[in-house]
């Protein structure tokens, strides 16, 4: 099971994502290698991993938690991408197919946590710890 995350297409488009900051951050000034730059790829690194180690996972709650860490990676990806724009690190063109694509892969993850919240609210409630 843990090796199903690969066919997630959130999983998917996540990875694809980090490679395209990479790319994209590849002539980034040299002086911002370890500062601006470095948090900009450690934050698109950590969506798809946190998207895989969510559904390793063994309960919804868990997967769900991922979730939430891997849309909070991506929003602190986001900031930082506007940033970077901002001082004029990144070109007007690939501003703005990043922002495409992390705004489409929020939508997913949306869709992701609305699915597993329904789930959670399917599964039977446990007893309280006092009575077991």
């Amino acid at each position: 099971m843990s090796e199903g995350f690969r066919n997630l297409e959130v999983w998917q488009q996540a990875m694809e994502l980090v490679e395209c900051v990479y790319r994209t951050t590849a002539d980034s000034p040299a002086d911002e290698k370890y500062g601006l730059i470095s948090q900009v790829r450690r934050a698109a690194v950590s969506v798809p991993s946190c998207i895989a180690e969510g559904h390793a996972r063994h309960t919804t709650r868990e997967y769900l938690r991922f979730v939430g860490l891997a849309a909070g990676s991506l929003a602190e990806l986001r900031t930082q991408l506007e940033i970077s724009s901002r001082l004029a690190w990144l070109q007007p063109e690939a501003f703005a197919e990043l922002e495409v694509k992390t705004e489409r892969l929020s939508r997913m993850l949306t869709r992701l946590r609305l699915a597993l919240d329904s789930k959670l609210a399917k599964l039977p409630a446990l007893p309280p710890i006092s009575d077991l």
